[in-house]
């Protein structure tokens, strides 16, 4: 039996397919393959660079959904199932909003599916189908249990870092954060041994930690730093800047191989740190531009990527350019200018909901005039292309030579080693390119996308699905469709069986 995983792209620039330079092995996907017992054939197709060849027998394709990318899923899933293919899908976005995800695939796994793979497949084995819903539980990464199978990335080629998982999860409850609404301000932690035992195996010059937030647990993140520094290694993960309150777990980090980590500075605004709920940002007694934990992270040698969200409700067009002024002047290794995103089902969409703000009929992601990078809802303080250009501006500004130049010059971060230099003088550029390359693409392929017979199950009916471009009249037809009626396997009443 054949079983095909899929990592969609985001979409098209215009007339021509984007290519993504800068990307990343999909780990989800080597995680289920590592979780698929061996009786079963596992191809995947990686979307974002190489053509998905519909065609190619298969029994059974899985993909992996972010809001980004749910509009190509959805594209992709029609593909497959007009040739009589079965598809399941999960996710980030499965789990934010499964009623609309339902909708264009055979069945879905909300939470995380390390938990409940085993009972796919047991049911399409033995019954030849899947149920609608596989509900699961959010835990431990890899079900604390199983390792990725990386044969799948053979001959496909990806950016030399070796992303691994020791976490999931993070403490705070952010109001735009799509993680806390997933995890429901829940940590958890790896098994140390295994998270050792797959390090070992990986032959990448540089480890990513793709936890959510690997500080979310100071004494957790100790241990590992114990067990990495005789291994030698380098690596870079996702953390919050309270980890510079703790002198005793900055010497770790140093020591066990950290090179630096994507922090989420968010705002440079006190009024603005206050309102998006993000605790290590906003609780200070001197909000300072937090000059005193850039200070400890240049210390150490640490190399900061520090992300911005723009378009807060204190948020002006000079706000906004001070802001790059102030990320050049702290000579950050990289940085990000997102607009403020309301993802599905999150406190923030919620609130601009009520408030009669969201553009693109509050479905952003499905909209077939909606670019990336644009503005999704109505700012306070500018209109919204006010705030899609002045984002674009400050990626022009970050991304210039005499940024990059200016940044460099500095002997305790990117001056302190050649490793350190390396690292700035190879990265800088691809993401740079990578900045431009992603602005005001199309999600999707097909601009109007009108699948012509999608196969949609409800009970004993097939119906055809309408325009993907407009959700409201898929709603429309489904007013009398209880996704909570569907056949649904719990994690929580068969876990005795893992």
């Amino acid at each position: 039996m054949k079983i095909t995983l899929i990592k969609p792209r985001i979409g098209r620039k215009e007339d021509t397919f984007y290519i993504d330079e800068g990307r990343m092995e999909p780990l989800q996907l080597a995680v289920l393959a590592g979780m698929t017992p061996e009786e079963y054939e596992v191809n995947m197709f990686d979307d974002r660079f190489e053509d998905v060849d519909f065609d190619e027998k298969t029994d059974l394709v899985g993909i992996t959904v972010e809001t980004y990318t749910a509009r190509r899923a959805y594209e992709i899933a029609t593909e497959y199932r007009l040739r009589g293919v079965p598809v399941i899908m999960g996710g980030m976005h499965a789990t934010l909003i499964p009623e609309e995800v339902s909708l264009y695939c055979d069945s879905i796994v909300t939470g995380d599916a390390g938990w409940v793979w085993h009972q796919v497949l047991d049911d399409f084995k033995t019954y030849g189908k899947l149920r609608k819903h596989y509900k699961s539980i959010v835990g431990a990464p890899q079900a604390n249990k199983f390792m990725p199978n990386r044969d799948i990335y053979a001959h496909k080629k990806y950016l030399d870092v070796g992303l691994i998982q020791f976490g999931r999860g993070c403490k705070f409850a952010c109001s735009f954060c799509a993680i806390s609404s997933y995890f429901k301000k829940q940590q958890f932690s790896r098994d140390l041994d295994q998270v050792l035992e797959e390090i070992k195996s990986l032959k990448n010059r540089i480890i990513f930690f793709v936890d959510d937030n690997i500080c979310a647990d100071f004494e957790a993140l100790k241990e590992l730093c114990r067990t990495l520094i005789p291994l030698k290694i380098r690596w870079v993960s996702q953390g919050s800047m309270d980890m510079t309150k703790d002198p005793e777990l900055m010497e770790l980090l140093v020591k066990s191989g950290c090179m630096g980590n994507v922090i989420g500075f968010e705002t440079i605004n006190p009024k603005n740190a206050r309102d998006l709920r993000k605790a290590p940002n906003f609780m200070r007694k001197d909000f300072s531009h937090y000059s005193k934990e850039v200070s400890t992270l240049r210390h150490f040698g640490l190399q900061t990527w520090a992300a911005f969200t723009l378009g807060y409700d204190h948020d002006t067009v000079d706000s906004i350019l001070s802001t790059v002024d102030y990320a050049i002047e702290q000579k950050f290794c990289f940085a990000a200018f997102n607009i403020l995103v309301p993802y599905p089902n999150t406190p923030m969409y919620k609130k601009l909901q009520e408030e009669g703000r969201l553009l693109y009929d509050g479905k952003w992601w499905l909209h077939p005039e909606y670019r990336f990078n644009h503005c999704t809802f109505m700012p306070k303080g500018m209109t919204p292309d006010q705030l899609t250009d002045v984002s674009f501006e400050c990626k022009k500004r970050w991304n210039s030579w005499k940024s990059i130049l200016t940044r460099y010059l500095d002997p305790k971060t990117h001056m302190r080693n050649l490793t350190k230099t390396a690292i700035y003088w190879a990265y800088n550029p691809v993401y740079s390119k990578e900045n431009f390359s992603k602005q005001d693409m199309y999600f999707g392929v097909h601009n109007h996308y009108k699948p012509t017979g999608e196969f949609i199950h409800r009970n004993d009916e097939i119906l055809l699905n309408p325009d993907l471009s407009n959700i409201q009249e898929i709603t429309h037809h489904f007013k009398d469709f209880n996704f909570q009626d569907q056949k649904t396997y719990h994690y929580e009443e068969q876990n005795s069986a893992l």
